[in-house]
């Protein structure tokens, strides 16, 4: 079997003015070369990085065509070793040609790339991994056999006793480290919450638009998501209690609402927690990324007004460490501790012990704080270099919001346009962006795209992918 690298000479350009997208011209360029023969199986194929370098275009435009083939069987990646075309693959015919455009994929929500504009990461260049890693290296000298044994399954008790300090002193949240659960992110969160409080057939609220992910949870613990609209003071209270007043709980993006980012109003915070008592339902507060608000201080956690014990407290790291790190937190009312005790015996794993112990050091030590302090600034900069860099470009044909907290800028698109079509065109060349009719169950938003400023590094770099984005238009 052949493992050499397969090497046409210089590559002829791709065709601009072809109606098939660059990615699917290489898709179809290298399934034609298998099928005719020319490239034979186990012969090893042009890296992504040596291709884009030779056709001028983005890795992301080159990945999207390998992952085509490898998910049709042609190539197979080999880590270090390289892609070579699939062993033992029998060469076919060539199909006819495709005459339609496909769209991208849809978003995962938690994509595991790295593109511009993706929903989700913080400025991963910005993070002190000097500082990480000296933590990491630290933690990992001082294990000891105890350490390398089953995580406890509630979570570390020296990081659920920093979390609970850095919540009551940041978010003004009064809690004992007992009320703290580690999990694996806002999907374990949501899962563990089912499965303590909520029973199949339960009326839920939740914003409409809202983060997609949660009507998918709520529709896998066969709970009935009830979509309530939210206006300029985020969720319309009294909606919610037309539509389902006997609902048994209500998930809420108070803070920053995901994802018009406008935050809920203190009439409609006062009018969700009377309800909550009233009718003895739960509220989950989503605080995402609570932390960053650029035009005051950040607003005190909906969490830190509940009298009546019933709200419980959803925060993660992924937004303010970085996503990969997969820990979370859930604060739950004092009366609760026990069930939630009993429900995570069952189910939880714990999150990596090591993790943890990194985690807690990088608090414990001030570096956790002053790490939000830089990305507040650091953010607040890049949304506004962002939107600058954007509107230069796109100005005269789209509306550039910039909202005064959270990580993503809102482009709204004219009447009749279709945000679905133009996010998958952008995904498509090797950029990011999602669509906010997505984001909604009523299906009656005006067209716009959500993405993410974090890690768009200054003015120049965002007028140079608004030029992209206008040829997408």
């Amino acid at each position: 079997m052949s493992t050499d690298q397969h090497q046409p000479g210089t590559i002829a350009p791709l065709d601009p003015a072809a109606r098939e997208p660059y990615y699917r011209q290489i898709y179809l360029r290298f399934r034609s070369a298998i099928g005719s023969g020319l490239l034979k199986p186990g012969d090893r194929i042009p890296s992504a990085r040596a291709l884009t370098k030779e056709l001028g275009l983005s890795r992301g435009t080159i990945e999207t065509a390998y992952a085509l083939l490898t998910a049709e069987g042609y190539i197979q990646p080999r880590g270090q070793a390289g892609t070579i075309v699939t062993p033992g693959l029998k060469p076919q015919a060539e199909a006819a040609p495709v005459t339609s455009r496909p769209e991208a994929p849809p978003p995962s929500y938690r994509p595991d790339t790295v593109r511009p504009f993706q929903m989700g990461l913080p400025a991963l260049d910005a993070f002190p991994r000097k500082i990480w890693a000296r933590l990491g290296a630290r933690c990992i000298r001082a294990m000891q056999p105890i350490d390398m044994a089953h995580p406890p399954v509630l979570g570390l008790p020296a990081l659920r006793t920093e979390i609970a300090t850095y919540l009551q002193v940041s978010r003004g949240i009064d809690c004992r480290p007992a009320q703290v659960f580690l999990t694996s992110g806002y999907r374990h969160t949501m899962e563990l919450i089912g499965h303590a409080l909520l029973q199949p057939g339960d009326q839920v609220w939740m914003e409409d638009p809202g983060y997609p992910p949660t009507r998918e949870l709520l529709a896998h613990m066969r709970a009935e998501a009830i979509p309530v609209p939210v206006d300029g003071d985020g969720m319309i209270v009294a909606e919610g209690i037309a539509a389902a007043p006997g609902a048994r709980a209500a998930v809420v993006t108070p803070a920053h609402q995901s994802p018009l980012c406008v935050a809920l109003s203190l009439p409609r915070r006062m009018a969700l927690l009377e309800w909550a008592a009233r009718s003895e339902a739960w509220i989950v507060e989503d605080d995402y990324d609570g932390e960053y608000r650029y035009i005051s201080r950040p607003l005190p956690a909906l969490k830190s007004m509940d009298r009546d014990g019933r709200v419980l407290y959803s925060g993660t790291f992924s937004k303010v460490l970085f996503p990969g790190i997969r820990l979370a937190y859930l604060v739950v009312p004092e009366a609760q501790v026990a069930r939630f005790e009993d429900v995570s015996r069952v189910l939880t794993g714990g999150p990596p012990q090591l993790t943890q112990a990194i985690v807690t050091a990088f608090i414990r030590e001030g570096h956790f704080a002053r790490h939000i302090q830089r990305m507040r600034k650091l953010y607040a900069e890049r949304r506004d270099a962002t939107a600058a860099g954007l509107r230069s470009v796109l100005g005269r044909q789209l509306r550039i919001d910039t909202p005064p907290g959270g990580m993503h800028l809102i482009l709204r698109l004219p009447e009749g346009q279709s945000d679905r079509a133009l996010a998958a065109r952008i995904r498509a060349d090797g950029m990011y962006a999602e669509a906010l009719s997505a984001w909604t169950v009523r299906g009656d938003s005006p067209p716009a795209l959500l993405l993410n400023f974090t890690n768009i590094e200054d003015e120049h770099a965002a007028a140079a992918l608004g030029e992209r984005i206008s040829k997408l238009l």
